[in-house]
């Protein structure tokens, strides 16, 4: 099995194309359809199968395998798992925010991932207040003020892939770009940062000749 060492797929929902989003749910495992039943919204429902088919294709690229092979279990109250046969220690983690949707993937091992819309209508200091610690609340208060927004998100993404992790990072990796925070942590070094790659076309149907 031959692949990559760890890699970000970012899709935006508003191109999602609903006929091939719909024949994307035979990919779906058994746990994933009957959680998929239980959604209400439409919307939900489309981030859903969305995300799921993302994550299949991320961890496909980074294990070298076909995506719809990928099997991901859900769990209640929790992230769903890997239960590939043969993936050896490859992790996944999703992220959601506004229209994005991400997907990170390494071969080899713990990973976490957070996606953030910078909003500059929010509140960042009430967030703050809840979020931070003192230190880390001293730390934003003295940011300059034309960067403070995306200061603090960036800050506030690197404690949610912190916590996605699960365990102590070896490595952080700040991918974000202008009005969108991305930020990846690692349970070991890797030899370079993960790339992020803009997935927006796989589910559009091909045009009619």
């Amino acid at each position: 099995m031959t692949g990559r060492a760890a890699i970000v797929r970012l899709l935006d929902a508003s191109t999602l194309n609903d006929r091939a989003l719909a024949g994307y749910t035979t990919w779906l495992d058994d746990s994933e359809r009957q959680r998929l039943a239980r959604f209400v919204r439409r919307e939900r429902r489309d981030q859903f199968v969305a995300g799921r088919v993302l994550a299949r294709r991320t961890l496909g690229a980074v294990l070298g395998v076909a995506p719809e092979t990928i099997r991901l279990v859900e769990r209640p109250g929790a992230a769903p798992i890997l239960a590939t046969p043969g993936a050896g220690a490859a992790d996944f983690s999703i992220s959601h925010s506004g229209p994005w949707i991400a997907c990170a993937a390494s071969a080899t091992g713990r990973i976490g991932l957070d996606v953030e819309v910078v909003d500059s209508a929010r509140d960042i200091d009430a967030l703050a207040a809840h979020a931070f610690d003192a230190s880390q609340q001293a730390w934003l208060a003295a940011r300059p003020a034309a960067t403070r927004l995306t200061d603090f998100y960036r800050a506030w993404s690197t404690l949610e892939a912190r916590f996605k992790l699960g365990t102590a990072a070896a490595a952080t990796f700040d991918l974000s770009r202008p009005g969108l925070a991305i930020v990846v942590c690692s349970e070991h070094a890797l030899a370079a940062a993960p790339v992020v790659e803009p997935d927006q076309s796989f589910f559009k149907l091909p045009e009619a000749n």
